[in-house]
C-alpha cells in the first residue's frame, strides 16, 4: 500500500488547492504565533472549509498546537473544527486525553527522534493518540519544536511495528521523500518546510512535486 501524505503550515488558497489537487490526505493549520506558519483560527476555518469533502473522503484537517490551553482548544475546536489536533509539545498522556474530551477531534503525537532510546515514549503513547508522528529533534536552542528542516534516521524506524499507522517527518522533501518511504516503511509522511521557498512561505510546485514523489514511492 503506498503511503499517504500530510502538508503542513498552509496558509494560502493557493497552496491549499495545490496539496488537494495532488491528494493529501492530511492538511495542516499551525496555530502558533511563535511559527512563521502561524494561522489565526477565523482565517484557518474560512481558508480550510473547501477541504472537507474533497475528493474520495476528502483530506482531514489538522490543527498542529504546541502546548496550548483550554482557551485556545476550545476556539479551534469551535471555529475550525479539526478533525485532529497535533500535539507538538510537552503534553502528557493525561493532558492529550483532556485535549480529546475537551475538542471532540482525534489526536496526533509527535515523539522527538535523534536515538534508538527516544522510542521509549512509543508504546505509553499509543493508547493516547489516533496516530504518533516520529519527527527529527530540534537543534539545540531552537525556538520552534518542528519545522526547521532537520532529519534523523529513518532506517531507526525500519522494522517497527506501531498500533495505528504512525507518521514519519523532519528534513522531508520532493527529492528525499521516497527513499524515506523505502527505509522507514512510514504508511504516513509530514511535510511543512520542505515544500517552501522561504520560511512559512509554501512552493505549490513543490508541494505537487512531493505529493508526486509520495505517489510513486
Amino acid at each position: 500500500m503506498s503511503a499517504h501524505a500530510k502538508i503542513c503550515g498552509l496558509t494560502t488558497p493557493d497552496t491549499l488547492d495545490a496539496a488537494l489537487a495532488g491528494g493529501a490526505a492530511f492538511v495542516g493549520a499551525v496555530v502558533f504565533p511563535k511559527s512563521p506558519r502561524h494561522i489565526e483560527p477565523l482565517h484557518a476555518a474560512t481558508l480550510f472549509e473547501r477541504a472537507r469533502g474533497q475528493g474520495p473522503g476528502g483530506a482531514k484537517i489538522v490543527a498542529v498546537t504546541v502546548d496550548a490551553d483550554d482557551a485556545l482548544l476550545t476556539e479551534i475546536a469551535l471555529i475550525l473544527k479539526p478533525d485532529l489536533i497535533q500535539l507538538h509539545g510537552h503534553e502528557t498522556r493525561e493532558r492529550a486525553e483532556r485535549v480529546r474530551t475537551l475538542t471532540g477531534a482525534g489526536i496526533i503525537k509527535v515523539l522527538p527522534i535523534r536515538t534508538h532510546g527516544d522510542f521509549a515514549e512509543a508504546a505509553a503513547w499509543e493508547p493516547f493518540a489516533d496516530h504518533l508522528m516520529f519527527d527529527a529533534k530540534p537543534p539545540e536552542g531552537s525556538a520552534l519544536p518542528g519545522g526547521v528542516g532537520a532529519r534523523f534516521d529513518w532506517a531507526l524506524l525500519a522494522d517497527r511495528a506501531f498500533r495505528h499507522p504512525w507518521f514519519v517527518a523532519g528534513g522531508l522533501t520532493p527529492d528525499n521523500v521516497a527513499q524515506a518511504i523505502r527505509v522507514s516503511g512510514a504508511p504516513l509522511v509530514d511535510v511543512s518546510s520542505g515544500v517552501e521557498s522561504a520560511p512559512g512561505v509554501k512552493d505549490p510546485a513543490l508541494i505537487t512535486a512531493f505529493l508526486d514523489a509520495v505517489r510513486s514511492a
